[in-house]
């Protein structure tokens, strides 16, 4: 029932762990680990992967570890391990990052992550701070989730998807902005769980019990 959340020195790891833990400890959801370790990776029934900063750091970070990506590849692509993305550890799940240049993305989930273009010029980037989820369609991580509901997010790129039905939640900042999205056993919040309080903690929850 373990949880390895992906330690490559990205990511508020302190944070996400302590959210996850308590959760976990809340819902008997299991240990939650904190590794860089592909073994113990290999054996964990569920993988989060957080990311902070710009894309081509966070996918060299994580490649310059020693078999890790392929483990977690491994276990989320072969086995149907549960996977959630976090900010950047979300928006790796694409074709391409479009971050300072073109950069591969792991393509799990076909699309780009480029630039916010918010067509309102109040609407500052980065989109730093709350704002209101609107569900494009359901999913077990958005039970107990409704459009209103608040979440964190800094960030100043957005992940758009090549299949619409990819898309479970955005919000807007001067235009629609991708805020979780979805496909098979693999998600990704570009908001911060561990930041959002009660919708952070419920979409927790939900990632502790999905069963894809």
């Amino acid at each position: 029932m373990t949880t390895a959340i992906i330690d490559y020195a990205s990511g508020n790891l302190h944070s996400a762990a302590k959210s996850f833990q308590r959760v976990a400890d809340e819902t008997g959801g299991g240990p939650i680990l904190v590794t860089s370790d592909p073994e113990a990776v290999a054996r964990a029934e569920r993988i989060v992967l957080p990311g902070v900063g710009a894309f081509a750091d966070c996918r060299a970070g994580l490649l310059a570890r020693d078999g890790l990506f392929e483990a977690i590849e491994a276990r989320v692509r072969r086995d149907g391990a549960p996977f959630l993305g976090i900010c950047v550890g979300m928006q790796m799940l694409a074709t391409r990052g479009r971050e300072f240049g073109d950069t591969p993305g792991f393509d799990w989930i076909a699309g780009e992550v480029v630039r916010l273009t918010p067509s309102d010029p109040a609407c500052k980037i980065p989109h730093m701070g709350w704002n209101a989820l609107e569900i494009v369609r359901p999913h077990p991580l958005l039970d107990g989730i409704e459009s209103g509901d608040h979440a964190y997010f800094v960030h100043s790129y957005h992940f758009v998807p090549a299949d619409p039905g990819a898309l479970l939640a955005r919000v807007d900042h001067g235009g629609p902005v991708t805020a979780v999205i979805g496909q098979g056993n693999i998600a990704g919040t570009q908001f911060h769980p561990e930041k959002s309080q009660r919708t952070g903690l419920r979409l927790i929850a939900n990632f502790l019990r999905w069963q894809p």
